[in-house]
């Protein structure tokens, strides 16, 4: 009972605080319609969105721990089978030191705009798939909904970075994947199934895109000294 107290508090903050439901990594008081050009420096820019993407993963662990609470008040236990295939089949994650190394910067801003992608869209499907449970803890739900705002604000900063980085035209809007079939279901079980799967694996997505933006910032503002990784 203390856990869920706790839980809940942190929820409430996270969900409530001006800073965590307003804005994204490309806010700034100049910047024309269209959001295409910005007096933010690039250092900034990569700080809102390694920001942006940190909170994104905390949101996303917190979330599997409610999923989990709701589970055990269900008289449920699930479990993800370990080296289940999470990422879009496009984002290969490099597996050694020199792999890493060998990355390149458009790489990098690619991979995170097909996973911010690729997520928007089973995020609504989890959402409102949790509304139609019976008990679903109301903060979950926004959760929910609020993860698939906030990788909308990142798409948009990926695409400004992107420019800034790699100049105009230097990353297309990319078209996300199909949705997986292990996203559609009929029995109550494989609901509660595809959802519990869907939030663990934007769990370990998410820690991804901030891995990689963490790597990009350090190379981007710390070139000569950058030992990240």
């Amino acid at each position: 009972m203390k856990k869920t107290t706790v839980l809940q508090v942190c929820v409430a903050f996270v969900l409530c605080s001006p800073q965590a439901v307003t804005g994204s990594p490309v806010d700034c008081p100049d910047q024309d319609t269209a959001g295409t050009s910005c007096t933010i420096s690039l250092e900034k820019l990569l700080e809102r969105a390694v920001q942006h993407a940190e909170l994104i993963y905390r949101v996303s662990e917190e979330s599997k721990l409610l999923f989990d609470e709701m589970l055990i008040s269900f008289g449920m236990n699930l479990h993800v089978p370990e080296g289940t295939m999470c990422a879009p089949k496009t984002v290969p994650v490099p597996m050694s030191k020199s792999e890493i190394q060998q990355i390149s910067d458009k790489w990098i801003l690619h991979s995170v705009l097909i996973l911010a992608q690729f997520w928007i869209d089973p995020l609504v499907d989890v959402q409102t798939s949790l509304e139609n449970y019976e008990n679903a803890p109301s903060a979950l739900v926004n959760r929910s909904k609020w993860m698939s705002s906030k990788l909308m604000s990142l798409e948009q900063g990926i695409l400004v970075l992107s420019r800034q980085i790699l100049g105009e035209g230097g990353l297309a809007l990319e078209v996300p994947e199909e949705t997986p079939e292990r996203f559609v279901s009929s029995s109550s079980f494989e609901t509660v199934r595809r959802d519990y799967s869907a939030i663990y694996c934007f769990r370990k997505d998410a820690h991804k895109m901030q891995t990689f933006l963490k790597l990009l910032k350090c190379r981007q503002i710390d070139k000569e000294n950058c030992t990240f990784f």
